[in-house]
C-alpha cells in the first residue's frame, strides 16, 4: 500500500497554530491539497495567508460552531479543489472544569468545541464524499482523523470537561467508522499526551515547572513536538491504512503506560 496523499485534497480544522498548523504544512508539503480552517482569522493570516491563490494552500478563517460555517467551508473547499478526500478534525478547546460547582459551563463548551463541531464537520464532509464516490465500485473514498487525548483515559480532578469530551470524541470515531464502513470511509483517531500542542505551550509558559514534571511522567523523558503526528496522520489518510478504521491510535512517549499521571498532559 502506499503511503502517497499526492493530488489529495485535505481539510484540516484548527490550522492556525500548533498540531493543525504542522499537520496543514506536512500534507501539503507531501502534495496533498489543503483547507486550511481555524476560527483565529489573524493566526491563520499570519501563518498561511500569504500562499499563493493557485497554490495547494488555501484558509478558511470561521466558527465552526455554526453549521452555516461548516457548509460554507465544504463548499469553498470544493469550489477551490473540486473534491474532499481527508478530513482531520484538529481543532480542540482545553479549559479547566470545577466538577462542584453547577454553574461551571465547561463541559458543554468543550463538548460542543471538541464533539459537535468535528460530528457536524464529519457529516457534511462524509456525504460530499460520498456524492462524489458515485458509480466508483473499489478504493477508499475518503478518510477522516480526529485528534483526541489521553486524557479519555488518564484524569485530573480539574480536566473533567477536557476528558469527557475527549472520551466523547472516541466514541464517536468508533461509531461513525461502523456507519460510514460500507461506504468505504475510514475514521479513526490519534489519542495524544506529552506533545507540545499550542494550549501545552502556554501551559508551560505560564508553570515553567511543568516541563520537567511531563518529562519525568513520560517514558520517553521528552516533549514530543507537534510535527511528531504528522506522520501518523499521513499514514491514516493514506492507503497504507486502508484495513483500519474504528481504531484510536495512541502517541504520547509511553505516559499511559504509568499507573499514575498527576502532570498536565495536554
Amino acid at each position: 500500500m502506499s503511503f502517497s496523499i499526492t493530488g489529495k485534497t485535505a481539510i484540516i480544522t484548527g490550522a492556525a497554530d500548533g498540531i493543525g498548523l504542522a499537520i496543514a504544512r506536512h500534507l501539503a508539503d507531501r502534495g496533498a491539497n489543503v483547507m486550511c480552517a481555524d476560527s483565529n482569522e489573524k493566526k491563520l493570516m499570519e501563518e498561511l495567508g500569504d500562499t499563493p491563490d493557485d497554490g495547494n494552500i488555501r484558509v478558511f478563517a470561521g466558527d465552526l460552531r455554526q453549521r452555516l460555517t461548516i457548509a460554507n467551508l465544504v463548499s469553498a473547499t470544493i469550489d477551490a479543489y473540486d473534491q474532499v478526500d481527508i478530513l482531520v478534525n484538529a481543532s480542540r478547546q482545553v479549559m479547566p472544569t470545577d466538577p462542584l460547582d453547577v454553574e461551571d459551563g465547561s463541559v458543554e463548551t468543550l463538548l460542543q468545541q471538541n464533539l459537535m463541531t468535528a460530528l457536524q464537520l464529519s457529516q457534511q464532509v462524509a456525504r460530499r464524499m460520498i456524492k462524489q464516490a458515485e458509480g466508483q465500485t473499489e478504493g477508499q473514498v475518503g478518510s477522516i482523523i480526529n485528534l483526541s487525548s489521553i486524557a479519555a483515559q488518564r484524569h485530573q480532578p480539574d480536566m473533567m470537561g477536557y476528558a469527557i469530551a475527549s472520551a466523547a470524541v472516541q466514541q464517536m470515531t468508533r461509531s461513525l467508522a461502523l456507519v460510514l464502513a460500507p461506504h468505504r470511509i475510514r475514521v479513526n483517531a490519534i489519542s495524544f499526551g506529552s506533545v507540545m500542542s499550542a494550549s501545552l505551550r502556554a501551559a508551560v509558559a505560564e508553570n515553567r515547572d511543568w516541563r520537567d514534571d511531563i518529562r519525568a511522567h513520560t517514558p520517553l523523558g521528552r516533549i514530543a513536538g507537534p510535527n511528531e503526528l504528522c506522520e501518523a496522520v499521513q499514514f491514516l489518510a493514506a492507503e497504507s491504512s486502508g484495513f483500519m478504521t474504528g481504531e484510536i491510535m495512541t502517541i504520547d512517549g509511553g505516559r499511559t503506560l504509568l499507573d499514575v499521571v498527576s502532570a498536565p498532559a495536554h
